[in-house]
């Protein structure tokens, strides 16, 4: 699984990334929107993580640009400190999966193992 983190507070996002290569994830760490979607230009990632509160641009634009990109990850998944609320604003559809800070790896497990599956149902159908 290759996994988009995308979190202004360093020491967070590169805890997560630990984290996930200790469960054989591939994890690349960006630390601003503009970083974020460079990286989403550049590969392709089956789940990115957003930060909602980015000091460039706020996390709903980083997700509906990585959305609207020719090579969108498999889900998006909103992270922050706010109510589900706060961070959905107008767009509900706009994010998969919404995981309060600090995250709950259990619900982040379940998250990656449905992109797992839904990556699988793809390459799947598409040969």
């Amino acid at each position: 699984m290759n996994v988009l983190i995308v979190d202004d507070n360093q020491a967070a996002a590169d805890l997560l990334q630990e984290l996930l290569s200790l469960q054989d994830h591939t994890a690349r760490c960006t630390y601003s929107a503009q970083e974020a979607l460079i990286a989403g230009a550049e590969e392709v990632f089956d789940v990115a993580l957003i930060d909602i509160t980015l000091p460039d641009l706020p996390g709903t634009e980083v997700a509906r640009r990585l959305r609207a990109s020719s090579r969108p990850p498999a889900l998006l998944v909103a992270v922050t400190g706010l109510s589900s609320h706060d961070t959905l604003g107008s767009d509900p559809k706009l994010f998969d999966h919404h995981l309060q800070k600090p995250i709950d790896f259990d619900a982040l497990d379940r998250i990656l193992e449905q992109a797992v599956a839904k990556s699988s149902s793809s390459s799947s159908s598409s040969s």
